[in-house]
């Protein structure tokens, strides 16, 4: 399969969320896990179409809910450097906790929900 274009910073797979708090979402990840805006389109002054982050080399898409699209939240894993004091900043950003970081055979991993509805399971693997 390698006739398939991937546009830079994309992946073959990409999460698409559909929020009723888009920009709640966009702050949440911005400041928990450092993601970039890299593209967002208004539908009209208050209502998100689209909209791009990323966070290292993933893409996650999104956009805010309407009459015709409704709320689609997803389950997210996430690789970071410190699962623990990630987990502890997400739960100061407004985030619920679904399980403790706790040692696992692949690593040390936690779960949140994020003030938008959508689960993170937070993981640092050993090298």
């Amino acid at each position: 399969m390698s006739d398939i274009y991937i546009p830079k910073d994309y992946n073959r797979v990409m999460p698409y969320l559909i929020l009723e708090q888009p920009e709640l979402f966009l702050a949440f990840a911005q400041d928990v896990f450092g993601a970039e805006l890299k593209l967002k389109v208004m539908r009209d002054e208050n209502t998100m179409m689209h909209a791009e982050i990323l966070i290292g080399d993933s893409c996650i898409m999104f956009a805010g809910a309407t009459e015709q699209f409704s709320v689609q939240n997803a389950g997210l894993y996430i690789n970071v450097a410190n699962a623990d004091a990630t987990y502890q900043k997400a739960l100061g950003e407004g985030a619920t906790s679904i399980m403790e970081p706790s040692d696992q055979e692949y690593g040390r991993s936690g779960g949140i929900k994020d003030p938008c509805g959508n689960n993170w399971w937070i993981t640092t693997t050993p090298r």
